[in-house]
């Protein structure tokens, strides 16, 4: 359903080797525009009002007919994150066709998109779990807030892991710093030991992979003439990766040179799984805020 006063409306858009599957692009009155894919609810451009700028990195390699999940934005991680448990990486959220909730124009002039992912006999056939999960996007001015609900609709209760594997766009990682980290134990994506991050900055130079259990709500993304302030509401913990080039040279659909041009900063509950009663639900945020 689409509110009459939003200017948001369903696109098509055609890429890789077939034709995609819808598109909805939503607009705030003061310009600021986000592009969300149905298949993976997947939030694939941002410029926030007044900038011509894309603060989300897409690769140019990314495949858009619907069989793989896409390279860059913002993958919803859902029921599992990576490959820590029996489900394929990273679950089946972000290769699962949403269906398309409310499109609107807000009273205070936000644009705002819903889309849904209900269980079905595929999903039940590697997880069996019956539950709904709704995906809702908001811009206005500098801002794009992701918020993720889940809830559970089924008799039995289930456990889930999940993340908002966001890409930043930076011009070169080399110069991009990190805020708000020291102090917060961390672990290697797959590992169970916790590291205490002593440093005043976090540096991207090369390789990392990192799950920063019960990290600060709110993190700063740095570089030399701007910054993005990344606040999670909800997720307990923070992961930030960055495949480095030689790792970066082996992933098909990544841009040459592509690891670059992105930082990861994902809200994320990884370390203590989420179990959900009978009718349950639990909310989690994340919002970016560009200087």
């Amino acid at each position: 359903m689409t509110d009459p006063r939003g200017t948001a409306a369903p696109a098509e858009r055609r890429g890789g080797t077939g034709a995609a599957p819808p598109v909805v692009t939503i607009r705030a009155e003061d310009g600021a525009v986000a592009e969300i894919h149905r298949h993976g609810a997947h939030v694939t451009s941002w410029r926030p009002a007044g900038d011509a700028e894309e603060r989300l990195y897409l690769s140019g390699r990314s495949e858009f007919d619907g069989a793989a999940a896409i390279r860059g934005g913002v993958p919803v991680i859902f029921p599992q994150f990576a490959t820590e448990g029996p489900l394929p990486r990273h679950g089946f959220a972000r290769t699962s066709l949403w269906s398309l909730g409310v499109v609107a124009r807000e009273a205070d002039g936000a644009a705002d998109a819903e889309l849904v992912l209900r269980d079905t006999a595929e999903t039940r056939a590697v997880w069996d779990a019956a539950f709904k999960v709704v995906l809702g996007v908001r811009v206005i001015a500098r801002r794009l807030s992701i918020a993720l609900q889940v809830e559970n609709t089924g008799r039995a209760h289930f456990t889930f892991t999940a993340a908002l594997h966001t890409y930043l766009r930076v011009r070169d990682v080399a110069d991009a710093q990190i805020a708000g980290l020291r102090g917060t134990s961390y672990r290697v994506s797959g590992d169970r030991g916790l590291i205490v991050d002593d440093a005043e900055r976090l540096l991207v130079s090369d390789y990392l992979d990192r799950v920063y259990v019960g990290a600060p709500r709110r993190l700063e993304l740095r570089e030399r003439d701007r910054s993005m302030v990344v606040e999670a509401k909800g997720f307990p913990d923070a992961v930030v990766w960055n495949p480095g080039s030689e790792r970066a040279a082996a992933i098909d659909d990544l841009d040459p040179g592509g690891e670059r041009r992105f930082v990861c900063i994902e809200a994320a509950v990884v370390q203590v799984p989420v179990t959900l009663a009978a009718g349950q639900r639990w909310d989690g945020s994340q919002t970016l805020t560009a200087s």
